[in-house]
């Protein structure tokens, strides 16, 4: 499979490209910079590694490659529409993965087999905008807050990649931002951070059963294959990542998933592997006590070409497992949730008390995201694995 993988890529590339990607998106309306800013675009020839641009600070160019389609070739959505979770089942299976997201009381749903065609939902949720991100490259589903020092950036795809990942850029003033680091790495805005928020992905299945009136993400009305992967076999456990020359940490397989965390400086990997066999795993990071949690039932989005037929990876997610002062010691239970050993109550994939003496009770998630190692590696070359050593 490994040898297939760059014919797969450029077959990738052709689809999206006939699929009507090169036809770039009107830009929405958003919160201009004022003139008096000076915002310049950035030079049409690749400058040498290092160079300063016009004072922006950059990363080296050398790291910089194109992904294959042109800036917005993969379009990003700019006016989303949803959909009711019964509308969503007559196409979602209950294994297909999607990203939820919670914001004032409002829940939306935004499945990956939308967002590999699109990579990035520029959206609004209870009354915050939201970028909601997806880099197949990567594995990396990521929310930013859209306001950004007083103003809403709207984001779309530079069509560039910097180790294997998105990299995005803001209509406003045409600064490039890292998606998994969330930091802008060209442009007016170099160096600057994007807030990161949480969420997680989970089955369609969890998602309809914990939020039965919420919303989910409507098939924008384009010529796309939406519930096919176009990168079939991609996340083979034995693979390669695409248009990545960096070196490889060989600690863990390049294209393990893994659930990072950084909290207080300290940075720490999690593979899947160990959370599948677990189910539960109860740590302390940053001096803080978390449960990183996993739960079956999640199909890959890269791995067969349709994508609800993908293998299991499961799902995660990471909280504080202190509630009222109390550090809790979570294992997991044979119905797929979650059992704390100090009052026996029963907990979900989503941090909430289901039964038991903290019935109704939540629990604080932590910010984590699920990579594929070699991009957790990549960005946070300090990080820990769990259990080394």
């Amino acid at each position: 499979m490994p040898r297939l993988l760059p014919m797969i890529y450029a077959l990738t590339l052709i689809t999206l490209l006939l699929a009507g990607c090169g036809s770039p998106p009107a830009a929405p309306t958003g919160t201009p910079l004022p003139a008096a800013t000076g915002v310049q675009l950035l030079p049409a020839a690749a400058p040498p590694s290092d160079l300063l641009i016009s004072g922006w600070r950059t990363v080296p160019w050398t790291e910089i490659r194109s992904g294959g389609p042109p800036k917005d070739g993969i379009p990003a959505v700019d006016d989303p529409t949803f959909e009711s979770v019964e509308a969503a089942s007559a196409w979602l299976s209950e294994r297909d993965p999607l990203i939820v997201f919670t914001h004032n009381g409002a829940v939306r749903g935004y499945p990956l087999a939308i967002l590999i065609w699109h990579e990035i939902v520029n959206d609004t949720v209870g009354g915050a905008p939201v970028g909601i991100t997806f880099c197949p490259l990567c594995n990396a589903s990521i929310v930013f807050d859209r306001t950004f020092q007083g103003q809403v950036l709207d984001f779309g795809a530079t069509g560039l990649l910097r180790h294997s990942d998105l990299v995005m850029y803001d209509r406003q003033s045409e600064s490039w931002w890292q998606q998994a680091t969330g930091q802008a790495i060209v442009g007016r805005w170099a160096g600057e951070q994007l807030t990161f928020l949480p969420s997680q992905v989970i089955s369609f299945g969890d998602f309809a059963a914990a939020f039965p009136a919420a919303q989910v993400l409507a098939r924008p009305a384009l010529p796309r294959s939406y519930g096919s992967n176009p990168y079939t076999g991609y996340d083979s456990p034995k693979g390669r990542p695409f248009l990545y020359e960096g070196k490889l940490d060989p600690r863990l397989p390049a294209m393990e998933r893994v659930v990072g965390l950084e909290i207080g400086g300290s940075v720490r990997a999690y593979p899947f592997t160990r959370l599948a066999e677990v189910g539960a795993i109860n740590d302390t990071l940053g001096g803080q006590p978390i449960a990183v949690l996993h739960k079956s039932g999640t199909a890959s989005a890269l791995d067969s070409r349709t994508i609800g037929e993908g293998r299991d990876v499961g799902s995660s997610a990471v909280f504080l497992r202190r509630v009222d002062g109390q550090e809790l010691t979570l294992r997991a239970a044979e119905d797929g949730r979650f059992v704390d050993a100090e009052t026996g109550t029963i907990w979900n994939l989503l941090g909430q008390a289901e039964e038991g003496p903290l019935a109704g009770r939540q629990l604080e998630p932590v910010l984590a995201f699920d990579h594929f190692w070699f991009a957790w590696s990549a960005f946070f070359p300090q990080t820990e694995v769990y259990g080394e050593g």
